[in-house]
Formats: structure tokens, C-alpha cells, sequence
């Protein structure tokens, strides 16, 4: 995922240079860029002022960096505006403090909070990081109630031809879905030889795509199905498959099954790799109003126009811990979600992205950010006590 990243973002200081001499894209977000260029191609080490601004406009190059549109509804789905909810909370500190970029709480369908800062507004879009991978699931449910997929229980080979042979011939759509496929990788940022940091521009071979081409070389850590191990690889993965069986990209089916028939109101778009495929475990481009949208159709299970999209049992399998993510953690993972004890559930993405999902009290809270860092774990308690506090208001209703 870095590399990934990484590639992404060098692009900027290519943009940065045309644009100072062609006085090209002046806006707030790319003048502040100009005026203060980043001098490193990796998004970690960029200050974060230059963050702020880089977030709004990561797909605004399309020469520079490719990314595919995700086209929005003609009958849009319309959030009316609901009593304004009174949070125990100072929350002009709590926006500083988490450095959000917007806030949004729907309940019941109604727009109950929506805040902008650093810059945002209600039609900017922002980037989602990992928030993706939640988005990438459910294309496969998707797949699954259509046919294209027959069963998570069958291998990932299966879908993946380019697979055949490898370590994946042992692994099933599920433990993909819920990284147990128990294959060695290594996640680790800090490290310039870990996969994670090497994946991305490895040179394909045997007209591959990047991803199957590095993946189809690793080795086995562990059996299939026994142990949770995070890999960003994986979910890239996942977008393959979906194209595979499906015969449409991951951005184009996103477009046809939810964006557009669920009514999203503004274009998105989806940030692709060198080799023009979507970076399935990031980068999708949004309002926050339809980040929100998004939950929205999670917790309506998928229905548009009175019928789901997915399996009968697909979202309570998705969104309750299928796995455990450590031994002391009451928190839990499911099919590309992180899950919660008490039936709620969260798609994350580094920097402080979040949509957070709670069914027994028919809520949706969306964060677009920008952590300091990538990620911080005071601030991510932080964010959670902020949600507690949101839950214990309703509940007092």
C-alpha cells in the first residue's frame, strides 16, 4: 500500500511544476500546493498542511495520475435535514483536535450534524485510503447474488487463472475476504523491502496484472483460515477477482449496482496503479455526503428499490467479527470491516477516515481527516469516545 501510495502522490511534484509555469489549476488547494510544494514523493513524509491540500485534489491530473469515474445518480437519494443533534461535546475542539476535514451524523435517515474544515466543503471530494477495501467487499456480495461468484468457498484460483499453481490455489474467496489465507506478508512501513513498500512497482510478467504477478511468489506463514493478518495486498486481490467474474472493473460495477441506482448525488472516482487497475484497498474519491450514502446502504442491507443487492445473510456475515485481530481486543473483523461487540461496524482508512455503522440505532457517522500521522492511537480512541458520546445522546432521546 505504500508504494502504492507513494506513486500516487510523486505525481504531485511533477503537476507542481507544470502548474507554476502554466498557471494552471489555481484554487485554494492546489495555490496552497504551489505556494508550498512537498519535497518528498512519499504522502507519510509530507507536512501536513501540504496533506490538507493534496487530499481534495488527489485525482484532479488525469494525465498525471489515472483514476476511473464512478458516475453519480440521476434520481438522487435525498438526506433531509433532521433536529439538530446536541453532542456533549466542544466540537470545534474535537475538530481541531482530530484535525477533520468534515463530520457528518445520519440518523434515521436524517441529516442530524454536517461540519467542514480545512478547507472542505459538502460538494469537495476527499480521499479514502482504506475505507475502499469495505467498498471492495461489497462488490463481491454483489458478484456472489448475481452468479458471477458461485461460492466463498471456492478458491481464489478458481477466478484468478494468473494464481494457478500458487500458494492461492489453497485459499478461498473468504479467507481473502477476511485476510486469514494465512500466505506471508509483511505490512510494515517502516521497512523499504517489506511488500507493502515493494508490490506496487514490481514488473509484471506473463502479462499479469502488477498485483497477481508479485502475489502468485509468496509463501505460506501459516494454514489457510487459522490466523487474521493485514494485507493491503490481498484486497488488491479482490478487485481482480471481482473484474474476473464479473467482466467489469471494480469502478464501473461500483457505478452500475450502487452509485448510481442508490442515488449518490456527486461524481466520485477511483485512483488506479501504473498498470490501470483500481488500487481496490484505496482511494476512492468522495463527498462525504455519499461516504454517509454509503453507510446508509449498508444499513438498509443493501436494498434499492425494495429488493438487496446482496445474499439474504451477506451483510450480518460481512459486519460481524468473523475473526479475531488480537487476543486482548474485544474488537473484531468481517469481510473487509471492522466490527464492534455490540453489532456496530467501521471501514477505516489511515489519517483518520471513517464511516461507522450502528444498526440498533439506525446510525451513520462519516469523518473525512487528516491525522498528523498516518495513524495515531490516541486519536482514534479518541475518535471512538466521540461515537460513544453520539450513541449515549440518542439513547437519552
Amino acid at each position: 500500500m505504500k508504494t502504492a501510495i507513494k506513486w500516487i502522490f510523486s505525481t504531485f511534484l511533477v503537476i507542481l511544476s507544470i502548474a507554476i509555469i502554466g498557471g494552471w489549476w489555481i484554487g485554494p488547494a492546489w495555490r496552497a500546493l504551489l505556494l508550498d510544494p512537498p519535497k518528498n514523493t512519499d504522502i507519510l513524509f509530507w507536512k501536513t498542511s501540504q496533506r490538507d491540500a493534496g487530499f481534495k485534489v488527489l485525482d484532479q491530473a488525469p494525465f498525471l495520475v489515472k483514476s476511473r469515474e464512478i458516475t453519480p445518480a440521476d434520481n438522487i437519494r435525498v438526506l433531509p435535514k433532521g433536529e439538530a443533534l446536541v453532542v456533549n461535546e466542544d466540537i470545534d475542539r474535537f475538530f481541531d483536535e482530530q484535525r477533520l476535514a468534515g463530520g457528518l451524523i445520519l440518523h434515521k435517515g436524517k441529516i442530524r450534524f454536517e461540519k467542514y474544515a480545512l478547507g472542505h466543503s459538502q460538494q469537495g471530494r476527499w480521499t479514502s485510503f482504506s475505507v475502499a477495501k469495505s467498498f471492495t467487499s461489497s462488490l463481491v456480495g454483489i458478484a456472489l447474488k448475481e452468479g458471477h461468484i458461485s461460492s466463498l468457498n471456492d478458491n481464489v484460483s478458481d477466478y484468478i487463472l494468473g494464481l494457478k499453481g500458487s500458494v492461492y490455489d489453497n485459499v478461498s474467496i473468504e479467507q481473502l475476504l477476511t485476510m486469514t489465507s494465512g500466505v506471508a506478508w509483511n505490512e510494515d512501513y517502516s521497512d523499504p523491502n517489506s511488500d507493502v513498500a515493494l508490490f506496487n512497482s514490481h514488473k509484471a510478467v506473463d502479462g499479469l496484472p502488477t498485483i497477481v504477478s508479485y502475489m502468485r511468489r509468496l509463501s505460506r506463514a501459516n494454514p489457510p483460515g487459522e490466523t487474521w493478518h493485514y494485507s493491503s495486498g490481498e484486497t488488491n486481490l479482490i478487485g481482480i477477482l471481482v473484474e474476473q467474474a464479473t467482466g467489469q472493473t471494480p469502478a464501473d460495477y461500483l457505478t452500475e449496482k450502487i452509485w448510481q441506482p442508490f442515488g449518490m448525488a456527486d461524481k466520485a472516482t477511483w485512483i488506479l496503479g501504473p498498470d490501470g487497475n483500481e488500487i481496490s484497498g484505496c482511494c476512492i474519491q468522495a463527498s462525504l455526503r455519499d461516504f454517509a450514502r454509503y453507510g446508509l446502504f449498508m444499513l438498509e442491507a443493501g436494498h434499492i428499490h425494495g429488493e438487496s443487492v446482496f445474499p439474504q445473510d451477506w451483510v450480518s456475515k460481512a459486519t460481524t467479527k468473523r475473526v479475531e485481530t488480537s487476543p486482548t481486543s474485544k474488537r473484531g473483523y468481517g469481510y473487509q470491516w471492522w466490527t464492534f461487540e455490540d453489532g456496530s461496524y467501521t471501514a477505516r482508512g489511515i489519517f483518520g477516515q471513517t464511516i461507522f455503522i450502528d444498526p440498533n440505532r439506525d446510525l451513520v457517522i462519516a469523518f473525512n481527516g487528516n491525522w498528523p500521522t498516518a495513524t495515531d492511537a490516541n486519536l482514534y480512541q479518541k475518535r471512538l469516545e466521540f461515537i460513544d458520546s453520539v450513541k449515549a445522546t440518542i439513547d437519552q432521546e
